[in-house]
């Protein structure tokens, strides 16, 4: 790909690089040659894995299969067509649209944020709540499997006992099949299926679509069943970089959305951090400014500051891939989401005047999906606002941005903006992607290996052998 149809999201740092900060364009310049070196490593470890050549040991586990992956997928679907992983999707997808009134995906961590912040972000806000007619013939959407909670298991069961019509489905996303949070939810919700079915094998399977490994337990058990699709996770590609796999992609077009702009966006901000400089690369400016403040102004706190509810989601899954990613050896940066302007009543206080170890990254939409609402002049002006009649709610919102960022300016507070052209799949796809290339390139910056995650499989082990221990 060596352009795109669509208008590419854009990094500014300059709220970051003044003297106030202490870091100054001057530094970024110093740090050219490693971030080029750290993106060279980055692209030499796909074609390690693509060539099959042994893994240097410290470089263990590579999941680098991400990368190109969103190329790999548009060109099998240009040369296939119908017998393409991305049609084998869309179909699926259509026929649990035509079933199910409703779809539970289960999974956690990697396995269900990135479909949930796709949900949040580019679906109705109140998608679930709207009537079928009005969500365009959609199913509801729900997740589970993330946590182990009995009563919100309870309360989901007792909501998809009314769902109609009297059919609903399950995604069940799970690499190894053993992550025990997802397997409890697929046990529990696959016998209600059952029941709601009259207990036939034969009236379910159609309803449930697993995406995992290769030879894992819930591939054995969905075959078991007897479900015509089981969809892959591609081998070196790791839980929380599987957004652009069918991890990410059946979710979304099941909720009606085009996988394919999401594959493109992807695959746009790939030629540009392959064939750009820093200076002009979003993701090596990001990696850079990010790496900068840590190491030499202790900058430590990374908050995504997300402008408007639907990025919520968004933020918390770049908080996981941060912080599996980095997050080792005792080092890593924390990283932390917010969404304003609700938050600036909160965690704006400490932002504005707590410790000095904060970069700030304003995540921003130039364009809503609605018709701006105007604010309307009224006979009852005792809440003073005749004086805003005719500004609208994105002004507003604008307004609070640049107020913010010139309060952080002015007390030497660093900000950086990403700026998102519209919210939709081709600006997410393009999002996603330059986030998790910019972190694993920080990671071969720094010497952290980005993929694995030890510290999570210790808790998963210690839980099990609890647990089965007292069945003993």
């Amino acid at each position: 790909m060596t352009d795109s149809t669509f208008p590419l999201i854009s990094y500014d740092p300059s709220g970051a690089m003044r003297p106030e900060t202490g870091i100054g364009p001057a530094d970024l310049d110093w740090l050219a040659p490693r971030l080029v070196a750290a993106r060279n490593e980055v692209l030499d470890d796909l074609a390690l894995w693509r060539l099959g050549k042994p893994v240097p040991e410290e470089k263990k586990p590579l999941d680098a299969a991400f990368i190109d992956l969103p190329e790999r997928l548009l060109e099998e679907f240009a040369a296939k067509g119908d017998q393409s992983e991305v049609a084998r999707i869309q179909a699926t997808a259509g026929r649990l649209i035509e079933q199910a009134g409703a779809v539970v995906v289960l999974g956690i961590g990697g396995s269900y944020m990135g479909a949930r912040a796709l949900f949040e972000a580019c679906c109705h806000p109140y998608h679930n709540e709207l009537s079928r007619q009005r969500r365009g013939q959609r199913p509801q959407i729900f997740f589970e499997g993330n946590n182990v909670d009995n009563d919100a298991m309870a309360g989901l069961v007792d909501l998809l006992a009314d769902v109609e019509p009297r059919r609903w489905a399950i995604i069940v996303i799970s690499k190894s099949g053993s992550t025990l949070e997802t397997a409890v939810a697929f046990r529990l919700l696959l016998g209600h299926l059952r029941a709601a079915r009259g207990g036939d094998f034969e009236e379910v399977r159609d309803l449930v679509v697993p995406v995992t490994g290769r030879d894992s337990r819930l591939r054995k058990l969905g075959e078991a069943i007897g479900c015509p699709e089981i969809f892959p996770i591609p081998e070196g590609v790791g839980g929380r970089f599987s957004i652009m796999s069918a991890v990410g992609l059946l979710p979304a077009a099941v909720m009606g959305l085009d996988i394919v702009k999401l594959l493109e966006g992807a695959a746009a901000a790939n030629y540009q951090f392959r064939n750009t400089d820093p200076g002009v690369n979003p993701t090596l400016n990001y990696v850079g400014i990010c790496h900068l403040m840590e190491s030499l102004r202790g900058a430590t706190t990374r908050v995504l500051s997300t402008w408007g509810k639907g990025l919520e989601s968004v933020g918390l899954w770049y908080d996981q891939l941060l912080a599996e990613s980095l997050g080792k050896d005792g080092r890593g940066a924390l990283p932390l989401t917010c969404v304003n302007t609700r938050d600036l009543h909160s965690r704006g206080q400490q932002h504005q005047q707590g410790r000095r170890d904060k970069l700030i990254t304003n995540l921003v939409v130039e364009r809503t999906k609605r018709e701006p609402i105007v604010i309307p002049r009224s006979e009852l002006d005792q809440d003073r606002l005749n004086e805003l009649a005719g500004k609208s709610l994105p002004e507003v919102l604008g307004a609070a941005l640049a107020g913010t960022n010139q309060a952080y300016g002015d007390d030497g507070r660093p900000t950086t903006d990403l700026r998102l052209p519209r919210l939709d799949e081709a600006s997410l796809g393009q999002l996603f992607q330059m986030l998790m290339l910019a972190t694993v390139v920080e990671g071969r910056l720094i010497g952290v290996n980005p993929y694995g995650q030890p510290g999570v499989e210790d808790y998963k082990r210690n839980m099990n052998a609890l647990l089965r221990g007292k069945r003993g």
